[in-house]
């Protein structure tokens, strides 16, 4: 009776998970499109990540109380110094990078870059926690690997910038993975309350930096290029979806390892992918496409590979 009520556990638990990645990619889609018309329109990716990190702050309070969502955890000082701002300090790095990519580059292309998160998560967790993966487990990332470059093949002529800050972002949003379910685990902190804390600090640490690169430009009288009115309801819009892919995004990783989120978050960027071709039509040529179709071969792969390690059901990611 009990493993069966384990099993039963289990299995709505994989449902929760299930469900949560498919709000987390349809939200993501919708805000990574409208996140490329606001840069086209309006091309200043640090007041848009200052949007986007208000949007942060501002809607979860109200929401979390509204949800009932258990008050903030107390963080011992030293605790809060040497581990939440260094943390926030990577997520306000991540949000400028993942914009700036996407400013630069195809959103595809962004994010197949993006798609080696797990093996830089892997990698970052052998080297600062000592954790090791099976030799299945390894392959997949390979694979995965492979995929991205095979879809990178084309795209070299883009700009080297966009590049290296889509890089960054796949290496930095390993860490924030790592070290926010971390503190999650030492904590006890909930993890909607988690992102709120980073969100504010990441703010502060950002404010600065807007008034020396945005501030100036925007009181001389920088304008999206349609117009406040249309440029206003697309930087509103996508502060919202920000924040809900925010609130998606750290509902799944609270419920499952570091590794298979970034393997999730992989998985997610075929959706993104394929919502910006749709909605922007951007080109891709068919070695850009089998790229990612190995990527997405490699994903599959990891999955099977720790269904196998484990020798027990595992979330589906």
């Amino acid at each position: 009776m009990n493993a069966d009520m384990a099993l039963d556990t289990s299995r709505r638990e994989a449902l929760v998970v299930v469900a949560l990645c498919l709000a987390w990619y349809a939200v993501s889609s919708a805000s990574n499109v409208v996140g490329k018309l606001v840069l086209t329109d309006f091309p200043f990716p640090v007041t848009v990540t200052m949007v986007q990190l208000l949007s942060i702050v501002l809607l979860s309070a109200p929401a979390f109380a509204a949800f009932g969502v258990r008050r903030q955890t107390d963080f011992p000082r030293r605790y809060y110094w040497r581990t939440l701002v260094p943390l926030a300090f990577a997520k306000f790095l991540t949000t400028i990078c993942s914009q700036v990519s996407i400013w630069k580059v195809p959103i595809s292309y962004a994010h197949t870059v993006k798609a080696t998160t797990p093996l830089w998560t892997a990698g970052l967790a052998w080297v600062l926690f000592g954790e090791r993966q099976s030799r299945g487990v390894q392959l997949s990332l390979v694979v995965i690997a492979l995929g991205v470059g095979v879809a990178s093949a084309t795209e070299l002529q883009f700009d080297a910038l966009g590049l290296g800050a889509a890089l960054a972002a796949a290496a930095l949003l390993s860490l924030q993975h790592l070290y926010s379910k971390r503190v999650m685990r030492d904590t006890g902190v909930h993890h909607l309350r988690l992102l709120q804390e980073l969100g504010r600090l990441a703010l502060a640490l950002f404010a600065p930096l807007w008034l020396a690169c945005d501030a100036a430009a925007l009181a001389a009288g920088a304008a999206p290029a349609t117009g406040w009115a249309r440029g206003a309801a697309l930087l509103a819009a996508d502060g919202a979806l920000a924040w809900l892919q925010a609130v998606a995004a750290f509902s799944v990783l609270s419920r499952v390892s570091p590794l298979a989120y970034a393997v999730a978050s992989a998985a997610k960027r075929a959706a993104v992918v394929l919502a910006s071709l749709l909605a922007l039509r951007n080109p891709a040529p068919p070695l850009n496409l089998a790229g990612m179709a190995l990527a997405a071969c490699g994903v599959l792969a990891y999955n099977r590979a720790k269904l196998r390690a484990r020798g027990q059901p595992a979330l589906p990611v």
